[in-house]
């Protein structure tokens, strides 16, 4: 299992890059933890991982 750690951006223009105009700059630039590294992900995979990033941001964004 190799972690590695990428942008938010490198997996959307990777994947999923129509989903690049309905994000912000900040969260593009989130850092995103992979398990099993970005060659892995399937297209599939990157919705779920925007959804659950954006959603968490959010959600620390309200704690302050």
């Amino acid at each position: 299992m190799d972690m590695e750690t990428v942008k938010l951006s490198q997996i959307v223009e990777k994947l999923a890059p129509e989903l690049s105009p309905f994000l912000t700059s900040m969260e593009m630039n989130m850092d995103i933890v992979l398990r099993d590294g970005i060659d892995l992900l399937r297209p599939a995979d990157v919705m779920e991982i925007v959804e659950f990033s954006i959603c968490n941001k959010q959600k620390n964004g309200l704690l302050h």
